[in-house]
């Protein structure tokens, strides 16, 4: 007798019905002969860059139940491994995330909310998995170079510096330390870093190597056995679910240390249902972590709602449950790391795979996914064709297995709203009389979830607020004694890193400021823009008015600006344009239609001065802008053109230092 499984309605199939049909597999699950590799966990990425920066300015209780849907075991996403950039102050694609270190003889471990975020998450869950990885680096470790490995005993001493400062001011313990993410590694630096990891007492954490592609990084270690013997995991990006030879070869754990990367929609869950399965089944790799974790920046920013979930709101407290999230839980519901692969897992028939993982101790998991090819694209690489079809796959349960009697069955479906069904528990499949034999009707875009397990939860919160744009009218002061966090709310630094300030010297209105902090070019990521700057606002804003408190510090040399229209951010900043109102110490003023300065509105003179307060104004209104220095007309109707909106922002002429305050916004129709 065959117990028989499908969505509710569907009907039983018998077992010598199902033998006739040729649609019909049979997949065995069976751990007689040994178990295939440990399973390492599913986890995604904050970072590369500022992905979870709106996230932090969320009011409760709206914020934690962001976090709750992310990271609370047997809830949502229950993620159980969390990577984070550590900041370098460089642009990483879609922000600036501040160092730790932004001078050479400068430490703050309390910089930017990566502390804060891994700190939420092993509240929530204490056994979360942790990794550290620098995409940019401070410009000092380059001495004049855009190269990290100039001085490798240094560089490592940065990167040991801030596991040890999780450890010593947030009691967190990294598990894993990268090497420079997508970018070239130094095989010296490798065993430099692992060598002083060992000498401060952190024989514990594990070297992840090269965050980049599988070669050539393998071959390496299999040329050099002393590489091998420090590198942990082989960390490969977007593998298309495919490994190298030598990557094989090494024997060495294999991770998809960044995947998915595509938009959150159903397509963009159909994507990652596929890779979760099939890393392993093609692949043999025991983890696989997105990118990213939460979309918490601007949309209009490169990568918009490439998280698996959305909350890029804070103004208004809305967030959006997305179905990447009902994926991932799936997997993460139903294993833990230290559990194992099966090594009968594989391919369907008629298009799909599933793995099977166990405990060891008497529990089974098996999840099934039939991503059609349309349906679960991810943005790369290349998906090669390939067909799914309604099938009916008949799995036995072998070996220790052989005996369970009941499975507990959560189902999904993807695609047409009509149809869609997100992570649904179904009546359970009862097993006794059926010798350990059941049938699934399976069909296209589908995942199902098997399990010995009873804990698995749909978790949910009564509905966020309604989406609203960002506030018409929107004032900083920047008058926070005691800030829990570095940056203001809701700017979104772009190039250097704008943080809080206390002017020891002034006791009046100026005493506490935003002040740009990056002093030199940072060892760059991504193309940062020659200007920093630091958007805020609604990308769709057209007619505004902008005024900012400005402070330049740099005599002859320094210079600020206002900014709307603002039409470019992330990997683009280099080119963004809009309407940018300067001043410069040199006693010159400038409207300029781009941040590189190449079109140029109006230029002038102006008496300004390096270490005194003027107020800037700028408004924009159909083709026409004008600005004002200290209330007093500067410039006047000058025509522009384009973009037609964009964001506001500020920032400083080059990399120096420079104070903002009583910033205003205010949009008109």
């Amino acid at each position: 007798m065959t117990a028989a499984a499908g969505s509710a309605g569907r009907t039983s199939v018998p077992l010598l019905l199902c033998a006739l049909l040729a649609t019909c597999g049979a997949y065995v699950l069976d751990d007689s002969d040994g178990l295939g590799r440990e399973f390492d966990g599913v986890g995604a990425v904050s970072g590369g860059g500022a992905t979870s920066r709106l996230l932090v300015n969320y009011p409760e209780p709206y914020r934690s139940e962001i976090l709750d849907y992310l990271f609370k075991p047997n809830f949502g996403a229950s993620l159980q491994i969390l990577k984070v950039e550590i900041g370098g102050d460089g642009q990483t694609t879609d922000g600036t995330e501040p160092s730790h270190m932004h001078y050479a003889l400068d430490e703050n471990y309390f910089r930017g909310y990566e502390w804060w975020l891994m700190k939420e998450a092993k509240k929530r869950n204490p056994d979360i998995i942790l990794i550290g990885l620098p995409w940019s680096f401070p410009g000092w470790l380059g001495k004049g170079f855009n190269w990290p490995y100039v001085n490798i005993q240094l560089t490592a001493y940065y990167v040991v510096s801030w596991i040890l400062g999780a450890k010593h001011y947030h009691d967190l313990d990294i598990d894993y330390i990268g090497i420079w993410n997508e970018r070239t590694f130094d095989t010296s630096y490798i065993k430099v870093l692992r060598k002083m990891l060992d000498s401060q007492g952190l024989q514990r954490v594990k070297i992840i190597a090269s965050d980049s592609l599988w070669e050539p990084i393998s071959s390496f270690m299999l040329r050099d056995p002393e590489l091998w013997k420090v590198i942990d995991v082989i960390g490969a990006h977007y593998p298309g679910t495919r490994v190298s030879r030598h990557a094989r070869m090494t024997k060495k754990k294999l991770w998809s240390s960044e995947d998915f990367s595509t938009f959150n929609n159903d397509v963009g869950a159909g994507c990652w249902g596929r890779i979760l399965n099939q890393n392993y089944v093609n692949g043999n790799m025991t983890s696989t972590i997105a990118w990213n974790l939460v979309a918490s920046y601007y949309e209009e920013l490169p990568y918009g709602r490439c998280g698996l979930m959305t909350a890029q709101e804070p103004w208004s407290g809305h967030y959006a449950v997305e179905s990447p999230v009902w994926v991932s839980a799936h997997t993460t519901q139903f294993t833990q790391p230290g559990w194992y692969y099966l090594q009968t897992v594989g391919h369907l028939a008629k298009g799909g795979s599933y793995v099977a993982l166990t405990d060891g101790l008497g529990n089974l998991t098996v999840i099934v996914e039939t991503m059609s090819r349309r349906h679960s694209k991810c943005i790369r690489p290349f998906l090669p064709l390939y067909n799914v079809s309604a099938q009916h796959a008949t799995f036995v349960l072998k070996g220790s297995f052989s005996e369970i009697p009941e499975l507990q069955l959560w189902y999904t479906k993807l695609g047409e709203p009509s149809e869609r069904v997100l992570f649904k528990q179904l009546d359970s499949l009862w097993l006794l009389d059926s010798n350990g034999t059941f049938t699934l009707e399976l069909h296209e875009d589908e995942l199902w979830t098997l399990t010995t397990l009873s804990t698995g939860r749909k978790g949910n919160y009564p509905p966020p607020p309604k989406s609203q744009p960002f506030p018409h009218v929107y004032k900083d002061t920047f008058n926070v004694d005691y800030p829990f966090f570095s940056e203001a709310p809701n700017f979104a630094d772009q190039t250097g890193v704008f943080e809080y300030y206390m002017n020891p010297e002034d006791r009046g209105e100026h005493r506490f400021t935003l002040r740009q902090v990056v002093n030199q070019r940072p060892i760059t990521w991504a193309a940062d823009a020659s200007s920093p700057i630091s958007i805020i606002g609604d990308h769709h804003w057209t007619n505004l008015t902008i005024s900012c408190d400005v402070y330049i510090e740099t005599p002859e040399k320094g210079g600020v600006f206002i900014a709307g229209r603002v039409n470019k951010g992330g990997l683009l900043v280099r080119i963004a344009q809009g309407v940018f109102f300067w001043i410069f110490t040199n006693g010159l003023y400038r409207v300029t239609g781009d941040l590189a300065g190449w079109i140029v509105y109006s230029s002038g003179y102006v008496e300004v001065k390096a270490k005194q307060w003027y107020t800037l104004t700028l408004t924009i209104k159909g083709n026409l802008a004008s600005g004002k220095l200290n209330g007093k007309v500067l410039w006047h109707n000058i025509h522009v053109k384009f973009p037609r909106n964009g964001w506001a922002a500020i920032g400083t002429r080059s990399f120096e230092f420079a104070q903002f305050d009583n910033f205003h916004v205010e949009v008109t129709h």
